[in-house]
C-alpha cells in the first residue's frame, strides 16, 4: 500500500454531467491527495469514464466545479479565459484511454514528444532525450523509431503511458486501459502501472475491472453505481467487509 501526503491534487465538487434527459453524473464530490491511487469500478454506463472525461474536460461537466492542481475550473459553460485554463488543466492531467490513441503517421519516440514541443515549447533534442528515458521506462527503449502499427496492443498502450508521463502531470487519469488488450498482454500494461505508483510515487485516479491490481495497489477504491459514489473505502474494506449489497454483487461477479 503506497502512502500519500495531505496535498488535494484532484478536488470534485458536487459534479452533474447530463447527456441530453440522461443524467450519467448526479452530484459526484471527490479528493484524490498527491501519491495516491485511487481505483473506480462498477457496471457499464455507471459513470466511471464519464468522470475522468470531465476531469480532464473532454466531457464539460453540466455543473459543480473541477480543481487539479490548483487550476479551479466551473462547468457549464466555456468561455475563452476558461480555455486558456483547460488546457492549463489538460497539461497537470495525463489522459490514457482504452484505445491507445497514437498517431500512427509518426514514430513511437515522435509520439511521446510531440506533447511537450507543441503545448510546452520544449527544445527537440530535450523533448527526445526525456521521451526515450520514458521509453525505457515503460521497458520500449528499443522501439523507439518504430511505426506504431508494427507495436503490440500491450506495446501500444506502454507507449501510450510514456506520452501522457512526457508532460510531466500532477495526476495520470487511466479510463480502463487494459481492456482492448488481449489478455496475455493485459499484465505488461499492469506492470508498468503498478511501477508508477510504487517507484514515481505517480498520483493516479484508474477505471478498470482489472481487481488484483486494485487490491495490490490501490489507497482507495469508489465503486461507481448509477452516477453516484455507493462505496468507498480501502481495498480491504470493500473486499471483505463491504457495507453495501450492490458493491458486493458486483464484486463476487467479477472475482
Amino acid at each position: 500500500m503506497i502512502g500519500h501526503n495531505g496535498e488535494v491534487v484532484v478536488h470534485v465538487e458536487d459534479v452533474h454531467k447530463s447527456f441530453g434527459h440522461l443524467e450519467v453524473l448526479r452530484g459526484i464530490n471527490m479528493q484524490v491527495h498527491k501519491g495516491e491511487v485511487v481505483v473506480i469500478f462498477g457496471r457499464s454506463g455507471s459513470g466511471k469514464s464519464t468522470l475522468l472525461r470531465c476531469i480532464n474536460f473532454l466531457e464539460d461537466p453540466t455543473s459543480g466545479t473541477i480543481e487539479v492542481d490548483g487550476i479551479r475550473l466551473v462547468g457549464g459553460h466555456r468561455t475563452k479565459q476558461q480555455r486558456d485554463n483547460i488546457r492549463q488543466l489538460r497539461i497537470r492531467a495525463g489522459m490514457v484511454f482504452q484505445q491507445f490513441n497514437l498517431f500512427p503517421h509518426m514514430t513511437t519516440i515522435e509520439n511521446v514528444m510531440e506533447g511537450p514541443v507543441t503545448v510546452k515549447d520544449t527544445p527537440e533534442h530535450d523533448a527526445r532525450a526525456m521521451g526515450l528515458e520514458l521509453l525505457a521506462k515503460v521497458g520500449l527503449a528499443d522501439k523507439a523509431d518504430e511505426s506504431p502499427i508494427r507495436l503490440s496492443g500491450g506495446q501500444q498502450q506502454r507507449v501510450a503511458i510514456a506520452r501522457a508521463l512526457a508532460m510531466e502531470p500532477k495526476v495520470m487519469l487511466f479510463d480502463e486501459p487494459t481492456s482492448a488488450l488481449d489478455p496475455e498482454l493485459i499484465g505488461e500494461v499492469l506492470a508498468v502501472m503498478k511501477s508508477l505508483a510504487t517507484d514515481l510515487h505517480m498520483t493516479m485516479m484508474v477505471v478498470t475491472h482489472e481487481m488484483g491490481f486494485a487490491r495490490e495497489v490501490a489507497n482507495r477504491m469508489m465503486f461507481f453505481h448509477e452516477g453516484v459514489i455507493l462505496e468507498e473505502g480501502p481495498p480491504d474494506q470493500l473486499f471483505n467487509h463491504t457495507q453495501n449489497p450492490e458493491t458486493r454483487t458486483f464484486l463476487d461477479a467479477v472475482l
